[in-house]
């Protein structure tokens, strides 16, 4: 039995199935595609755009790294903003501004100007992205076709980072890199078109007056750029005045962020709220799932080529596997997530991400067999956490908040990425001498960065099972039914009424 909770979408009746919305899930998958796509072509194009605009190392990291700073710092600040303005209409902005920031790219003549385009595509992603996610869960009044859309979505993303590399590839045979990057117009007009024909605007009653909280805005962006800048500073200066300097930045935002959203009256993020049993566990799980993945796709690039000795080329194919189970799984997220249950999903699939990393540590080093059942695992439990930790963060919140939940779980992966990765190197860093891309084929030097990649993953490993067990101990946290009359603050304001039967993180009711 499914009970529908009420959702203020704007329309009279949520559609029933899938294709009764196909119109607004175009275009919603289109914006995720932009996404993914957008850095898997373009990191096959930074060799070319180096030699054409006489760019140097560092500058071509800020290529990449000027649109991950924009998108990840001020994700939570367009969030609210969204909240109180409008979902569609900041992600028709939104849209707009990527195209135009795309087409700017014809005109772009230094490494500097492309720097400058790039941060703004990053300010139209952080407009765009979590909208995707926060429509998307609107769109729909029950979890089984909530989750299925996410799943549509995050499909569309997937194909996108899976043939991104290819498609780049063969663009650069025949035309200038410029092509790569303005092709995102095209798929911007497709999103806004899909997006304006087939998702409704906000009601008025559906969004917040309470004015945004721009202090707390700049604080949490400059904590959130900090995790994001400060692994690199670190690397590159090798624990200089820079480096520390960088990091203490970052702890000072992020302890003032905390602060200031204890004592706001309108905070940009109520913590109250964050500390719900299905928003927290959701985002515990989606951060495990984070970490999991980008340690695990790290580790194995570097083991296979430094430590097996296998070519760049071979080595991708090593990985394919891993890109075959994300793409085909899509399928039997929907039908898994009814048997078990939404809570139980989300903890088993968090768990086999955990267990996959797990048989890298302990086994990795003996063979590939164990590389792939690694890859796999993780692989499919990152399937089906990206739909489920999502679809219960935004349940969990009241209907007025969902702008800025997507925003917190896509910041949530974001930060999760990025300590991945600088555990991976930092272990790295401190258990192997020189650089571990030096030309040497020492037998010895193998054997220490195999062992070096061993703790890591074992590193990795602890920091995702201790997500896990957040998540679960919030989760069960929120299983227990209130005595009837007594009174609660623990119930999204979106589902006034029981949650289907599907899921086992029920919350008590407050209205």
């Amino acid at each position: 039995m499914t009970v529908r909770s009420p959702l203020p979408t704007g329309t009279s009746k949520p559609p029933d199935r899938l294709r009764d919305a196909w119109v607004a899930l175009t275009g919603l998958s289109a914006v995720f595609l932009f996404e993914m796509l957008d850095n898997s072509v373009l990191n096959v194009a930074l060799p070319t755009i180096g030699r054409d605009l006489a760019a140097s190392t560092s500058a071509l990291q800020w290529v990449t790294g000027a649109y991950s700073v924009a998108f990840g710092g001020l994700m939570l600040l367009f969030g609210a903003v969204a909240d109180r303005f409008g979902r569609r209409r900041v992600m028709l902005v939104g849209l707009v501004l990527l195209a135009v920031a795309s087409a700017l790219t014809l005109v772009v003549d230094s490494v500097g100007g492309l720097v400058a385009v790039r941060a703004l595509m990053g300010v139209a992603a952080a407009m765009t992205t979590p909208g995707s996610m926060a429509l998307a869960f609107r769109l729909f009044d029950t979890d089984g076709l909530r989750v299925r859309a996410l799943t549509v979505i995050s499909t569309a993303g997937l194909v996108g980072l899976a043939v991104g590399p290819t498609v780049g590839g063969f663009v650069l045979a025949v035309a200038p890199w410029q092509v790569l990057v303005v092709a995102n117009a095209p798929i911007a007009a497709v999103a806004f078109l899909g997006i304006r024909a087939g998702v409704a605007a906000d009601r008025p009653e559906d969004l917040r007056r309470d004015p945004v909280d721009l202090a707390g805005a700049l604080l949490g962006a400059v904590a959130v750029v900090g995790v994001l800048v400060t692994p690199t500073v670190l690397v590159a200066g090798s624990g200089g005045a820079a480096a520390w300097g960088a990091l203490a930045v970052t702890v000072g935002a992020g302890v003032a962020f905390v602060l200031r959203e204890r004592a706001a009256r309108h905070p940009l993020l109520d913590l109250h709220l964050v500390a719900r049993p299905l928003v927290a566990s959701g985002l515990a799980y989606k951060a495990a799932a984070g970490l999991s993945m980008a340690g695990l796709s790290t580790m194995v690039t570097l083991q296979l080529q430094l430590v097996w000795g296998w070519s760049p080329v071979l080595a991708a194919v090593g990985t394919l596997p891993q890109v075959l189970v994300l793409l085909l799984s899509g399928r039997f997220v929907g039908p898994f997530v009814r048997r078990a249950g939404l809570g139980r999903a989300a903890w088993t699939s968090a768990a086999a991400v955990v267990l996959g990393l797990a048989v890298f540590a302990v086994a990795g080093r003996f063979g590939y067999p164990s590389v792939l059942v690694a890859l796999v695992l993780v692989a499919a439990g990152m399937r089906v956490v990206g739909a489920v930790a999502g679809n219960n963060v935004l349940a969990g919140l009241p209907a007025d908040r969902t702008s800025v939940g997507a925003a917190l779980v896509d910041t949530a992966g974001e930060l999760a990425t990025a300590v991945g990765v600088t555990v991976t190197g930092a272990v790295l860093a401190a258990l192997v001498s020189g650089s571990i891309t030096a030309t040497v084929t020492s037998p010895d030097r193998s054997a220490s960065i195999g062992t070096a990649l061993a703790v890591a993953a074992g590193a990795v490993t602890v920091l995702a099972a201790v997500l896990v067990g957040v998540g679960l101990a919030r989760a069960r946290a929120g299983t227990a039914v209130p005595v009837p009359g007594t009174p609660s603050t623990d119930q999204p304001v979106a589902a006034t009424t029981t949650k289907t039967t599907t899921t086992t993180m029920q919350e008590p009711s407050d209205v």
